[in-house]
């Protein structure tokens, strides 16, 4: 259990085992159909491995922090990098992008129609947050358990 507001993003790393079972990784370009198809990698990805508890969970948080990248955190030449990886009973998706701010849940107006993305994530992930990378910009990731029994 995280010891700090669900709503407040983590600042350091999410906890990992020593090694990685399963990594994924792909760069999207920045245009309009970039969050469904990193959304759709993802699915690809767990589906391929026999990994399928939490496909919609998954689905949903890696198209919301994608689409953050793409509003927040990219000018138009940049790139997006995402990567699902599998932790004995951890599932971890990181998106990766060069803008410098750290993404916050934000207040938003019932008739508001945006901000909602980060909400989403802290709801339904088991964790989230954000680290810095090597070179400009920052990782934000959101993790999911997964029954250590899986064939993931």
């Amino acid at each position: 259990m995280p010891n700090r507001p669900r709503d407040e993003p983590k600042s350091a790393e999410p906890e990992r085992a020593a090694s990685v079972a399963r990594q994924s990784t792909m760069l999207f370009a920045r245009r309009k159909l970039t969050a469904p198809a990193a959304r759709e990698f993802a699915a690809e990805t767990l589906t391929q491995w026999g990994c399928s508890e939490r496909l919609d969970d998954v689905r949903l948080c890696t198209s919301e922090l994608v689409t953050n990248a793409l509003l927040h955190g990219t000018s138009p030449d940049d790139v997006i990098l995402v990567r699902v990886e599998i932790h004995d009973a951890q599932l971890l998706v990181e998106v990766h992008d060069g803008g410098a701010g750290t993404p916050r849940q934000r207040q938003v107006q019932d008739s508001s129609d945006h901000g909602r993305g980060l909400l989403l994530v802290s709801a339904i992930a088991d964790d989230w947050g954000v680290a810095a990378r090597e070179g400009p910009g920052k990782r934000v990731w959101a993790s999911f358990k997964v029954p250590v029994v899986t064939t993931c």
